[in-house]
């Protein structure tokens, strides 16, 4: 079977020839002999276009370095998906300027970055601490202030909008793709077609961003609050970001080449949220956003590390097909829960851990893959998946560890 057919098989509950086994590449530093150059610069560290329109690189990776990954990867036997992230679009209407306040103004230990907006909607302003260089691989600051950025959050000094006044002005700012982003990925999958027809492997599009989204525009303890003392505001919030979420969807859904489309679920957790304001604020927007893409004939994936155990059967009822991830170092849910609650009705990805990958213990992650894929296997509906990516540190030795365990047992 090519990895297009055996994990298409496994979204869909039908036996394969074996359990497959994917990775997502954040920054992960491959093996001297798995490197490749391109333009005089070794790829030393491999991402993914999952990625793109998030997160600033340390070096280039261009969609021909995501071909070389896939070809890489399967010439271990390890499966792939390609990734595409579903570009969104800021309203013509809205203007900014960005400047940089010097460190001692505005925090003690570092220079501040600004970004102030106007819109028809009111002025919102938006500052992150300038922090610095980051170890090898890993995704670096950029000069400015993106709205839509994970690492603002740990970074920030001013969250764009800090009350319900500031929540209107964010239709202007995350609007559904304009006729340029329609033409980028337009352009982009029909690369992306070409490739994935030619070696067999899937494509999911990165096309939602719900919860994490208002998590990135008020931060963790803003959306918390809001949510809490000013629901309607909050309701409004999400209301603004499902529009251009759907958007997105339906352009993703809607191209031939694309198999799943797939919603960032990272800040919607038990973490986060108890299953009374999840069924609230979140719950609501991913079942349309699942039967925006069922209707398109299109698998819908979500994803989620913590809480899986309590909201996973509720995504489950929402539409969800795939689920990344069954966790068993971050959430509390075991595989033997995990099949009964979820095993007939999801696809699971997970099984391990990329921690556990830093471990000397090679029978820790033997142990791991073999209750995962025991436990999960049987169900036709599992993914071996270490949660939820491997990075710069995840040592090679890891990697061969989980390969060797898989093996055995998939």
């Amino acid at each position: 079977m090519t990895s297009k057919e055996r994990i298409v098989a496994a979204w869909e509950g039908r036996p394969g020839d074996h359990i497959p086994l994917t990775t997502w590449c954040f920054g992960f530093l491959a093996p001297q002999h798995l490197r490749w150059s391109r333009e005089g610069v070794e790829r030393k560290f491999w991402y993914s276009k999952r990625m793109e329109h998030l997160h600033t690189l340390p070096q280039p990776w261009t969609l021909e370095d995501d071909f070389r990954r896939v070809k890489a990867w399967h010439s271990l036997g390890l499966d792939d998906v390609l990734d595409v992230s579903v570009p969104w679009s800021v309203s013509p209407e809205a203007t900014w300027t960005d400047s940089v306040i010097p460190q001692g103004q505005a925090d003690p230990r570092y220079p501040v970055l600004l970004r102030e907006y106007q819109t028809p909607a009111g002025p919102v302003r938006h500052a992150v601490r300038q922090t610095g260089a980051e170890p090898d691989g890993w995704v670096i600051q950029p000069d400015h202030v993106p709205l839509i950025e994970d690492y603002n959050i740990p970074r920030a000094v001013e969250q764009p909008v800090k009350s319900p006044a500031e929540v209107p002005a964010m239709k202007y700012l995350y609007t559904a793709p304009d006729a340029q982003a329609q033409a980028w990925f337009a352009e982009r999958m029909d690369r992306v077609q070409e490739f994935a027809g030619r070696e067999g492997v899937p494509v999911q599009a990165w096309s939602a961003f719900g919860m994490d989204a208002a998590v990135w525009m008020l931060g963790t303890q803003g959306a918390i609050m809001l949510a809490m003392l000013e629901p309607a505001a909050l309701g409004e919030l999400m209301e603004i970001i499902l529009a251009a979420d759907l958007a997105r969807t339906e352009l993703a859904a809607a191209h031939p080449g694309v198999d799943m489309v797939v919603e960032r679920g990272w800040y919607s957790s038990t973490d986060f949220w108890s299953p009374k304001l999840f069924d609230q604020f979140v719950l609501p927007s991913v079942a349309e956003l699942a039967r925006a893409a069922h209707q398109h004939g299109k698998k819908f994936g979500y994803v989620m590390t913590t809480g899986v155990g309590i909201l996973g059967p509720r995504l489950a009822d929402a539409g969800v097909d795939v689920l990344y991830f069954v966790d068993p170092v971050q959430d509390t849910i075991t595989v033997e829960i995990a099949r009964e609650l979820l095993g007939g009705r999801m696809t699971l990805c997970g099984g391990t851990n990329a921690l556990t990958l830093q471990s000397p213990d090679r029978e820790r992650v033997r142990g791991e893959v073999r209750a995962a894929c025991e436990g999960l296997g049987p169900t036709h509906r599992f993914i071996l998946h270490p949660v939820d990516a491997i990075f710069p540190d995840t040592p090679w030795a890891g990697m061969e560890a989980l390969i060797a365990a898989w093996e055995e047992y998939r």
